[in-house]
């Protein structure tokens, strides 16, 4: 094949550059197709078209293969913390300790919201969807960053990343103990990414909460492997987005709405259902898989299963 390929349009041979991927993937260049033959190309859900070139993940569904930077899933979900993952993705390196170490002291320095938008939570309904108080809170929460909104500032833009990363876990958490009928538990810096995350999400009203080891390092896994997977939809809706040099807040709150979909986040929606019906039904996992194995029952088992890959997921 080579550096090109050629495509016979009508009679008119038309010279397509190819471009090679990290893993050595091949994919043809068709931005002046239209422009050289009046042709374009249908590719219905996307399931055939690279909208960007990029080094930060890579998926082979057929084979089972999920790498960050070329770091194979398995070992980060196995050896890394979510902010040490969260750094490689910026950086495109695993960082060394002492980057680490700032890294982190910087985004738990952020990770405190305004009373005015912990007030805000309060005032949404308790019976909420979590995606549409989310995507409220952090457009409310970009009215207090006017003047560190500009897109095309480099240092602005990085600045804010790290801010919301640092304040995500905070306004979710509040959220989520207000919907309880809770007052907010103000983060502790000193913690962990995720453990800071389990103490603002279930300390009593005195601030306290035993933390488990097992459950902190549960959440860091499942953190490390929502970390990217590709241009997914609510990513792509991201970049969409992004594309009209909307600010950073208005991008993610973008993703946020694609991810309310059944279809996207939807899917992590009834795994937690399947599990409060389990919990609440008192019959215990293995009363749940014989029904599933029961192809009468209509009880299905969610969270296994993946449209992309083929063989099998390795996350």
């Amino acid at each position: 094949m080579g550096n090109e390929v050629h495509l016979n349009v009508e009679g008119q041979d038309i010279v397509l550059p190819v471009v090679e991927g990290t893993e050595d993937e091949k994919g043809l260049v068709i931005a002046k197709l239209r422009g050289t033959t009046g042709y374009i190309t249908l590719d219905p859900g996307f399931v055939n078209t690279g909208s960007c070139q990029s080094s930060i993940c890579f998926v082979d569904g057929e084979n089972g293969i999920l790498r960050y930077r070329g770091y194979p899933i398995e070992a980060l979900a196995e050896e890394a913390s979510f902010l040490e993952v969260a750094q490689l993705l910026f950086d495109g390196e695993l960082p060394a300790a002492d980057s680490l170490k700032s890294f982190t002291e910087g985004i738990m320095a952020t990770s405190a919201i305004p009373e005015q938008i912990s007030g805000l939570c309060a005032a949404v309904s308790a019976d909420g969807h979590p995606m549409a108080v989310l995507a409220s809170l952090v457009t409310a929460l970009s009215t207090y960053r006017e003047g560190h909104l500009d897109p095309n500032d480099t240092a602005q833009r990085q600045e804010e990343v790290r801010r919301l990363l640092g304040q995500f876990p905070t306004l979710i958490a509040a959220a989520f103990r207000y919907s309880k009928g809770l007052a907010p538990v103000a983060p502790r810096p000193e913690l962990d990414y995720t453990a800071n995350f389990l103490q603002m999400m279930f300390a009593d009203e005195n601030g306290h909460y035993d933390l488990d080891n097992e459950v902190v390092q549960a959440l860091n896994k499942i953190l490390i492997l929502h970390a990217d997977h590709e241009q997914n939809c609510s990513t792509s809706t991201v970049r969409v987005v992004g594309s009209s040099e909307a600010n950073l807040y208005a991008s993610i709150v973008g993703g946020i709405c694609a991810l309310w979909g059944p279809l996207h986040g939807g899917a992590n929606q009834k795994v937690i259902e399947m599990l409060e019906s389990i919990q609440a039904s008192g019959e215990g996992c293995s009363k749940f898989i014989e029904k599933v194995k029961d192809k009468e029952s209509g009880v299905r088992l969610m969270g296994f299963g993946h449209r992309v890959y083929k063989n099998f997921d390795p996350r």
